[in-house]
């Protein structure tokens, strides 16, 4: 059953009532008492989905996950490899000694 949303006309009263899809709109207010309500439109639930199952990979057959699970193992070990090349040949930087910031003096506490 939808839940839906309700105004009065008359003192701006907004709230949500749970009824059947077939039932009649309320036209009486319950903070007022007066026929000044209506049923606003909204845009209504939306598709909840948790949980696997909704995803195109999850319904590949059984060769083609072997082989994607391959290829992103194969691909992840060539990247491991090349980054620690690349920090194999990276020399440690230091700074020239005129570069250094002097050293902040605490503060007082008064």
């Amino acid at each position: 059953m939808p839940t839906y949303d309700y105004v009065c006309d008359a003192c701006d009263h907004k709230f949500e009532l749970f009824q059947t899809i077939t039932a009649e709109p309320e036209k009486k207010c319950p903070e007022c008492g007066k026929r000044k309500l209506r049923r606003l439109i909204g845009a209504g639930a939306g598709f909840v989905f948790k949980g696997s199952g909704f995803y195109q990979t999850d319904y590949r057959s059984e060769s083609y996950k072997k082989k994607a699970e391959a290829e992103n193992k194969s691909s992840s070990e060539a990247s491991k490899s090349s980054s620690e090349t690349k920090s194999e040949s990276k020399a440690p930087e230091s700074k020239p000694a005129g570069d250094a910031k002097p050293a902040k003096k605490p503060k007082k506490k008064e």
